[in-house]
């Protein structure tokens, strides 16, 4: 069985880190907006404080690892061939069709995915970073003058979480589209793309 190196050791521990840390924020985050009780809010409010921070220097570590090894350019939008994979995953998957992209070294995200990670880097990510921080300190902004609206800060933060659930759910729907269910789940945990999808990424390049 043909096998192909796509991704990196610090991008699987970037992956799986960041995966971690943002369902023990959704989980402690929808605790403190009072959809539930786990942890009790105090706890709740502490593990979600200390996974914000965390996820904070994570990403700036990988901001600087992207830029470094020029691994940004993965996440460049293009449209080429969009069409095909929007086609696919509306009805070409059902069929027992192949998938239009071809995964390489070079290009790991096909058309949607490149979108949808940009997304979350521009969009998701800097609204729950900022709203986030803005909540946290709070006191500390009122006290030098800074009057802000805590429950509009609040509702900003609330629709970036939910902004975030729907791409994690999308997400881990998408791991199961591979040309196995698992082969796509493997890859991120090995590193190694192997069967049929390695064997079209080989042909191609």
């Amino acid at each position: 069985m043909e096998r192909i190196y796509i991704f990196t050791r610090f991008e699987r521990f970037w992956h799986w880190t960041q995966a971690l840390l943002v369902i023990s924020m959704m989980i402690t985050g929808f605790e403190i907006h009072g959809s539930y009780s786990l942890f009790g809010f105090a706890k709740a409010h502490q593990i979600h404080t200390i996974a914000a921070w965390a996820l904070i220097i994570l990403w700036v570590f990988a901001i600087f690892w992207h830029f470094i090894t020029g691994e940004w350019r993965q996440y460049l939008p293009t449209m080429k061939d969009a069409d095909k994979v929007i086609r696919h995953y509306a009805w070409g998957i059902f069929l027992g069709e192949e998938h239009p992209f071809v995964v390489t070294r070079a290009r790991k995200h096909n058309p949607l995915q490149a979108q949808a990670y940009l997304a979350v880097k521009l969009l998701i990510n800097p609204i729950l970073w900022i709203s986030g921080l803005l909540y946290l300190y709070y006191n500390e902004l009122a006290a030098l003058g800074q009057h802000l609206d805590l429950a509009t800060i609040a509702l900003i933060h609330t629709i970036g979480a939910f902004m975030m659930l729907a791409f994690f759910v999308a997400h881990v729907y998408l791991i199961t589209t591979g040309h196995t269910v698992t082969a796509h789940l493997k890859a991120m945990i090995t590193g190694w793309e192997d069967g049929e999808g390695a064997h079209l990424a080989k042909r191609d390049q």
